[in-house]
């Protein structure tokens, strides 16, 4: 039995510009599998031409899945990452003729749903046969997607097991069945070729070197703002803010051996951690710390500027890290604490800043506008808050609504009252990619 899981390609426009007198091509493309929010992005690379640069994400969820279920069914499975081959859609589907695929599974999202959808009704009907599975935040609308589309199962949540279950037998709708914390450390390593392995990336935080590679050291994140996807929809199931959500950790002895392997078997430069939160527990810091002292590559992670104690910084910096992300979301604090629901201190976090840049690392932020029930002058108070942090780069981008998540079930009494900030207002723009929300946001705010 050959499995398939795909990220398929998504491609929406192709145009040239004029660079100094040289002209060049460019596509307007999708990111999918392996980002919190989806969306629309501006590239060198065309259809069948990968030019490396540019953010591209490594897909966890289904690199993860994809040996799990190989060694749990012993079947032929493989990952195609189609954005990370930049093929065509013309060569995508010639290899589907070729492989014959029993089945496929496909990770969506909303924002590449609308093209996704059309991508599985073509997928029917180049190989018929095939069973289509669907996973990723989109899971959230599964019955309708059962109804609707030519699709064999909808997996909610992380899939390594979702997956095992189809293969073995099941259909229809798969509920949430994450791993143990126990099952995650004994699960092999997620899946890598040669082909891909280096084309993943992410300019930030700044000291990034190529290649690098893109891992997890965790899984989850305790915290509930009203936009996250992954923690509502896939590594817990919490769709209105008001269940519970926690963090499992890779120990250090299976990460040293993911990280040993990976780096021996495709040479890296240096490691980003992508994950939720990496530093939700200062033990957690301290034990990945130990481990990249012996990795001995230069290192990088998203963060949070509260969840660990000040000193570890130090400590990170110590063993090699070079810089992080942090998110602010807001430079307001009525913002932070009413609508997104943060629980971060912007004073505290203000702080953290300059203890990070005092110790020679990079900070890169994260802010988005355009939140349910924010005002212009709110906004005006994060681009404020921006220019008074020493960051190295930031990143704005336009709130976007992700189904599975707080913010598109916002209409729900419950999450009114667990985000009592947050109201649909005439100021709300509902968009589910937030780089074309921000495309919209960027002129108005720019011009005030």
């Amino acid at each position: 039995m050959k499995v398939l899981f795909s990220n398929p390609p998504w491609w929406l426009e192709q145009f040239t510009i004029n660079d100094n007198g040289a002209s060049h091509d460019m596509c307007l493309a999708g990111i999918r599998a392996g980002s919190r929010w989806p969306h629309t992005i501006h590239t060198h690379s065309t259809p069948d031409n990968f030019i490396f640069g540019g953010y591209l994400p490594y897909p966890f969820f289904m690199g993860y899945a994809t040996t799990y279920a190989a060694r749990a069914t012993g079947a032929e499975v493989v990952m195609r990452d189609s954005l990370a081959l930049r093929e065509s859609y013309a060569t995508y589907f010639n290899h589907l003729r070729e492989a014959n695929y029993r089945y496929i599974f496909i990770e969506s999202a909303s924002p590449s749903w609308e093209h996704d959808g059309q991508i599985i009704f073509a997928i029917k009907k180049v190989v018929p046969e095939a069973r289509i599975v669907v996973t990723g935040p989109i899971s959230s609308k599964a019955k309708e997607i059962m109804e609707n589309f030519p699709v064999h199962a909808v997996i909610k949540g992380e899939y390594e097991k979702g997956s095992v279950r189809v293969l073995e037998g099941e259909e229809g709708i798969i509920e949430h069945d994450l791993l143990t914390l126990e099952e995650m450390n004994g699960a092999p390593f997620p899946y890598y070729d040669e082909v891909i392995a280096h084309r993943y990336w992410d300019d930030n935080p700044r000291g990034q070197s190529a290649p690098h590679a893109q891992v997890w050291s965790s899984r989850g994140c305790p915290f509930k703002c009203i936009f996250c996807v992954w923690p509502a929809t896939m590594t817990g199931n919490d769709p209105d803010g008001t269940g519970k959500r926690s963090v499992r950790h890779y120990t250090p002895e299976y990460m040293e051996a993911f990280l040993s392997e990976l780096t021996g078997k495709y040479g890296y430069s240096s490691i980003y951690f992508d994950d939720d939160t990496f530093n939700i527990g200062n033990s957690h810091v301290l034990k990945m710390s130990e481990v990249m002292k012996k990795i001995g590559l230069p290192w990088s992670a998203m963060c949070r500027a509260d969840t660990s104690r000040m000193e570890s910084w130090k400590i990170m910096r110590d063993s090699g890290c070079y810089g992080v992300k942090l998110g602010f979301e807001s430079g307001n604090q009525w913002v932070v604490d009413n609508i997104v629901n943060k629980h971060l201190d912007l004073e505290y976090a203000t702080r953290a800043v300059h203890e990070i840049k005092r110790l020679g690392m990079t900070v890169h932020g994260t802010f988005t506008y355009g939140l349910p029930g924010e005002t212009h002058a709110q906004m005006m108070d994060t681009k404020r808050f921006v220019a008074s942090l020493p960051l190295d780069t930031w990143q704005e981008s336009g709130c976007a609504a992700i189904e599975g998540t707080p913010l598109a079930n916002l209409e729900e009494e419950k999450v009114q009252k667990a985000f009592p900030g947050a109201v649909a207002d005439d100021n709300y723009v509902l968009e589910a990619d937030g780089a074309k929300k921000w495309r919209e946001l960027a002129n108005t705010l720019a011009n005030s």
